[in-house]
């Protein structure tokens, strides 16, 4: 059985569902906004999946919240959604990633970074990301990729 989505810009009705998606997916969900946002909808409407790109103060761009619902995982959403947020920036695009991601991100074109190549908000986060032992416990660390 084939499972049908569709891709489409996040509207202000898919807020709360971004922020529960990411609150799920156990990744930062600190200064979310569904403007940023693209969705991934099965064909009932049921939001399954969503991205973004946020622009950083340093003037740096980043794919992040890229989260999909468990029943929805490895059905290509996913995919999807990178390659759509890739195609809709032009430019350097950086991501942030445990270590056991950075070959799935590599597959897309990501690259991890040293520290000295690091734009300056990633550059902070890296370091601070190192005074936690939350990824350490779990045998991870934290990447900072990019993409040209």
């Amino acid at each position: 059985m084939q499972h049908i989505f569709n891709l489409r810009a996040a509207t202000a009705n898919d807020a709360k569902t971004i922020r529960a998606l990411v609150i799920e997916g156990r990744i930062n969900f600190v200064g979310l906004d569904w403007n940023r946002f693209v969705v991934a909808e099965s064909e009932a409407g049921e939001v399954v999946g969503c991205g973004q790109l946020k622009p950083h103060r340093d003037g740096s761009v980043e794919l992040a919240s890229i989260v999909v619902t468990p029943k929805w995982r490895s059905r290509g959403v996913a995919r999807a959604i990178i390659e759509h947020l890739i195609t809709a920036h032009d430019g350097a695009l950086y991501l942030l990633c445990q270590s056991s991601l950075g070959s799935m991100y590599e597959k897309f074109g990501f690259e991890t970074l040293d520290p000295q190549e690091m734009p300056k908000f990633f550059r902070r986060v890296s370091k601070l990301a190192g005074l936690t032992d939350v990824l350490r416990q779990r045998g991870e660390t934290l990447l900072v990729m990019r993409r040209f």
